[in-house]
């Protein structure tokens, strides 16, 4: 039977500013502090929920469906483009050899 390792509130705490502070992935901050790094997420989880304020809350811009329209087309266009041109470099490749 294992037993689970109890934790300090401060321990948690300083383990999840350890991660807002450096730009490493969950599982090396971690790893540093000895955690899995599922628990290391629960503990950031609940950090922000408790901290809303040390975070950008701020409402993100909509984008009016127009606009998104827009976007979707010429993505369309720039994929038929670059298939077009995969096609021709194939082509003027086999016309070299």
């Amino acid at each position: 039977m294992t037993t689970r390792k109890k934790y300090t509130r401060k321990f948690k705490d300083e383990a999840v500013e350890l991660f807002l502070a450096s730009d490493l992935p969950i599982t090396q901050v971690a790893a540093k502090v000895g955690v899995k790094a599922g628990t290391l997420g629960n503990w950031i989880k609940k950090y922000r929920e408790a901290n809303p304020d040390k975070f950008d809350t701020g409402e993100q811009e909509s984008v009016s469906f127009a606009e998104h329209q827009k976007v979707v087309a010429e993505n369309a266009k720039l994929k038929q483009e670059i298939e077009f041109l995969g096609k021709v470099s194939a082509f003027f490749a086999a016309k070299q050899q």
